[in-house]
């Protein structure tokens, strides 16, 4: 199996800098008693994906750790929460999973949105916990999965919105991943705020350019360098994609427009390549270049179900290569009638579990890769869209 998200360790050179929360100095507290988690669980019921506010009332502060991430911390404890606010200064839309250690039980939920330069409430309302624990992930759109952050706990998640009473104890459709603790600062109005910083340190204003910017790239759209600067290169890309997508220069301004931006990204486009996922599965996918000289493989990319992507294929190559393969909730390769549920060709390219990048194809076992059948991409027509469906 050429993938498996659990084992994610290697990292792609220069794909995303380090990665920073920070927060303030408080006072923790102590408190065990499993019977009163489940009951303010089952009191809870509103999902991340709406107002966010349910499930313990607890919650906030995050880290994320992504390709060439290197995680600091500054940690405190807090001894009552009130409103648990989280503000992303990122240059990445991210998904927050969260957990509370509270008398001797443990609880997870997720998946919280943030887009850059936003804060959410995550929590609202006083509450007094152990610990609170932190996991997040990047959105899929931007190609290869982040590895997880590293984190003393592991606690159980699932793919999709999720509150789990019982996290320490993984079911079916569930997987384990690693959660850090964090404890929040504490404002002049009494709530609790955590900011989610990146190397570059950006303000608001430079995360939400420097957000864009990383899904222009994203697009095909020449953004870079992603330093959250204004400027003419930054402007005519975003001129182009706007009107190449059909979208009016208002939205910019709009609440909703990462949520459009992303599904303007995702949509299948008229130049490069794009892999769109018409499975009920997750897809992994993997891509090669060939530029004449050297021929380079990388992966791996999640598409989730009912949505396209595209690959960051950078250059003019002379060819294009496809793999890719469909995993369950553990990631682990799926059978379709007793085979191997993927799409591929002959071409013979090194991969491996983990994440990778190698522009050597020779020997790929003894490198610790494996050699994997890519399919050729005809981009004679400027642009291909590859439909993975069920056979």
């Amino acid at each position: 199996m050429p993938y498996a998200a659990a084992q994610i360790t290697a990292v792609m050179a220069g794909f995303i800098p380090a990665i920073h929360v920070l927060f303030g100095d408080k006072e923790g507290v102590d408190a065990r008693d499993r019977r009163q988690v489940y009951a303010v669980c089952a009191r809870q019921t509103a999902m991340p994906g709406h107002d966010g506010l349910g499930f313990m009332r607890f919650f906030s502060s995050t880290l994320i750790a992504l390709p060439a991430a290197v995680i600091s911390f500054l940690f405190s404890a807090v001894p009552a929460y009130a409103d648990l606010k989280l503000c992303n200064r990122m240059s990445y839309v991210v998904e927050v999973a969260i957990g509370i250690d509270y008398k001797a039980a443990t609880a997870t939920r997720g998946w919280f949105r943030i887009d850059p330069a936003a804060c959410r409430v995550v929590a609202q309302g006083t509450l007094t916990a152990d610990r609170i624990l932190l996991n997040a992930r990047a959105l899929g759109v931007y190609g290869s999965s982040p590895i997880p952050q590293s984190g003393g706990d592991t606690l159980c998640i699932a793919p999709d919105n999720f509150v789990i009473a019982a996290a320490r104890q993984c079911r079916s459709g569930q997987s384990p991943a690693p959660f850090t603790q964090i404890n929040p600062t504490r404002t002049d109005d009494g709530n609790l705020v955590a900011y989610l910083a990146e190397d570059s340190e950006y303000d608001d204003e430079q995360a939400r350019l420097a957000g864009i910017q990383r899904l222009l790239v994203v697009a095909g759209y020449d953004a870079a360098p992603i330093d959250g600067v204004d400027g003419p290169k930054t402007q005519a890309a975003l001129t182009a994609f706007l009107r190449n997508r059909g979208l009016t220069p208002d939205i910019v301004q709009a609440p909703n427009f990462f949520a459009a931006m992303i599904d303007a990204v995702q949509a299948p486009s008229s130049t490069g390549l794009t892999w769109c996922n018409d499975t009920p599965h997750k897809i992994m996918a993997a891509v090669g270049t060939d530029d004449g000289k050297t021929v380079v493989s990388r992966g791996w990319y999640r598409i989730d179900p009912g949505k396209c992507l595209h690959p960051d294929v950078t250059g003019q190559p002379k060819q294009i290569f496809s793999f890719a393969e469909a995993v369950d909730a553990e990631n682990r390769g799926l059978k379709f009638k007793d085979r191997p549920l993927n799409w591929g060709g002959a071409t013979q390219l090194c991969t491996r579990e983990s994440k990778f990048e190698t522009n050597e194809q020779g020997d790929c076992g003894t490198r610790g890769f494996a050699a994997t059948g890519f399919a050729a991409v005809d981009m004679s027509s400027g642009g291909k869209t590859l439909r993975f469906a069920m056979p």
